[in-house]
């Protein structure tokens, strides 16, 4: 596993139940404001979903993805909701509330 995505795994495991974080918030987080897209990948092939909660990362908008690779979008917003995060009437996550 490569040092950027053990950057990016340390930083979604420090995204508490009840809040999301974006793509690029965890980009920051791992040391670069512009690996956004890295960190989708990164969480696409989490090799440990259990202990790094990639379902708890939305994009700018607070959507989710409907790529999540861990049973699709409505597996992720079913995750979230057991978290207690609520969603709008588009279907996002309220970022104003959540976002950590």
């Amino acid at each position: 596993m490569s040092e950027i995505y053990k950057k990016i795994y340390e930083a979604v495991r420090q995204i508490p139940r009840g809040r999301v974080a974006t793509y690029g918030q965890i980009a920051a987080m791992a040391g670069n404001r512009g690996w956004a897209r890295v960190v989708g990948n990164a969480l696409h092939v989490n090799p440990d979903p259990e202990s790094v909660p990639c379902y708890r990362v939305v994009n700018h908008k607070g959507e989710v993805s409907s790529a999540f690779a861990f049973g699709g979008g409505n597996r992720q917003y079913d995750l979230l909701k057991a978290d207690g995060i609520e969603f709008d009437k588009q279907g996002r996550v309220i970022l104003e509330k959540y976002r950590m």
